[in-house]
């Protein structure tokens, strides 16, 4: 977590083009929640984070932004569409299950970062299993020239399961009779997800009854990693991390918030949609959320809305609910040049994509550089035709060139073949030139 602001937007610019202010905004965000954890206890209560409200059309980048950023500090990160709180069911306290959605992804966070660092115990207590079956310890009577030889052979198959020599040879492992499926359903109301914790309960203690199974050493190795784990986790210090990272890491995305905003000159609003800011007011403010971890405190949850505005304007929003939102940039249309960037200058581009994906049939796939350039002029005068999706049109408009290379990508095994501008210009040109078509293929 310990990145300068300069070096978040160092690490954006390989996935994400352009949009400078919102990468500045977003990494000056993330600093000042390292900063904060620096300080005295008193103080850092005081410090509220700073909730930023994103403002573009689709396929622009906001969230990209937001789950780039997180992954890059492991933080725990939801995305959530605030227009499906307007649904039948959602509006009131369900609102709350973004926080629980939160603090499930947390828990799974740190529960992933701990069996990464007791790797090496779970795998010792897996081969110590396996190897107790095939050489079944001596009674407490045995001479000692039968413990020594007993000791010898264990540590001679201890290393020869070790090393894979005896992954063929089936033995008969204990495993529970039920599998423990948890029920997570952060939607439920507050009296259904009682029933849902102890419906988990119940079927825990099931779980603890065992049958026996003959399945291959290689099999059981799988089969008992997760049980040599869940013994050797602490889950009670796991609920304290995963709570403490999310109150003081987390970050809630909440897309499409514009779909919730009731102007006086929107007609035919859902009423509703009212209620559903009054709802969201609390929890970005700050109130105690009860989950299945315990109490989560939302005061220092960062909370990041994203809307295109097309229809609304963010004044629309409630007074009270922007004032929440006190950070707000505005991210830049796509420009042909910055397609062009995307599809060349970024990690994991989509052509990168590609050409990985016919490389595991054996095509050598290659794109000219003049081919690139048609991608994205054909994509802007797409999004300028129909509506503009941003850089999600390159998805369609590539694939479409593709399409046959791909469906017919067998017959050309050890082939080279390169996309030209002139194929490009085939396969799309006629359809983009006629707009009504390009509404439908494009």
């Amino acid at each position: 977590m310990n990145m300068t602001p300069k070096e978040i937007v160092t690490y954006l610019d390989d996935y994400i083009i352009g949009q400078k202010d919102a990468k500045k905004t977003i990494a000056i965000a993330l600093r000042n929640r390292y900063r904060r954890m620096q300080l005295e206890a008193e103080l850092q209560d005081e410090i509220m984070p700073k909730n930023i409200l994103m403002i573009g059309s689709t396929g622009v980048g906001k969230t990209e932004i937001a789950r780039r950023m997180a992954k890059m500090m492991n933080l725990p990160f939801i995305k959530v569409e605030a227009s499906k709180y307007t649904e039948v069911g959602y509006v009131g306290r369900e609102v709350e299950s973004m926080v629980k959605d939160l603090a499930h992804e947390s828990y799974n966070l740190v529960t992933k970062e701990y069996e990464e660092q007791i790797q090496g115990s779970i795998d010792d207590e897996v081969i110590k299993q396996i190897v107790e079956i095939l050489v079944p310890p001596l009674p407490e009577s045995a001479s000692e020239n039968a413990k020594e030889s007993f000791i010898k052979t264990y540590n001679l198959m201890e290393s020869k399961v070790k090393n894979g020599d005896m992954d063929d040879k089936k033995i008969t492992i204990e495993l529970p009779k039920t599998t423990h499926v948890e029920i997570v359903d952060s939607n439920m109301p507050m009296d259904m997800s009682a029933i849902s914790e102890s419906i988990n309960s119940m079927m825990g203690k099931m779980g603890k009854e065992k049958i026996k199974k003959e399945v291959t050493i290689k099999e059981a190795k799988k089969l008992l990693r997760g049980m040599a784990s869940d013994n050797l986790l602490d889950k009670e210090s796991l609920k304290t991390e995963a709570l403490n990272r999310c109150e003081n890491g987390g970050i809630i995305f909440l897309d499409e918030i514009d779909k919730i905003a009731t102007g006086s000159n929107n007609k035919n609003q859902d009423p509703s949609k009212e209620g559903v800011q009054r709802d969201l007011l609390p929890i970005v403010e700050g109130s105690s959320v009860h989950t299945k971890y315990g109490q989560v405190k939302t005061d220092h949850i960062l909370f990041i809305a994203a809307g295109a505005f097309h229809v609304s304007k963010p004044s629309d929003l409630l007074p009270e609910l922007q004032g929440r939102f006190p950070l707000r940039v505005e991210l830049n249309p796509l420009e042909e040049a910055d397609l062009y960037k995307i599809l060349t200058n970024t990690k994991n581009s989509l052509l990168r994509q590609y050409k990985a994906l016919l490389d595991v049939e054996g095509v050598n796939l290659e794109f000219d550089d003049a081919a690139i350039h048609a991608f994205a002029r054909l994509s802007v005068s797409a999004n300028e035709n129909a509506e503009d999706i941003g850089a999600r049109r390159l998805h369609t408009v590539i694939e479409k060139v593709l399409e046959d290379i791909s469906f017919d990508a067998d017959e050309h095994s050890g082939e080279t073949i390169t996309v030209t501008e002139e194929l490009v210009k085939e396969k799309l040109e006629e359809i983009a030139q006629n707009e009504d078509t390009a509404r439908y293929i494009l």
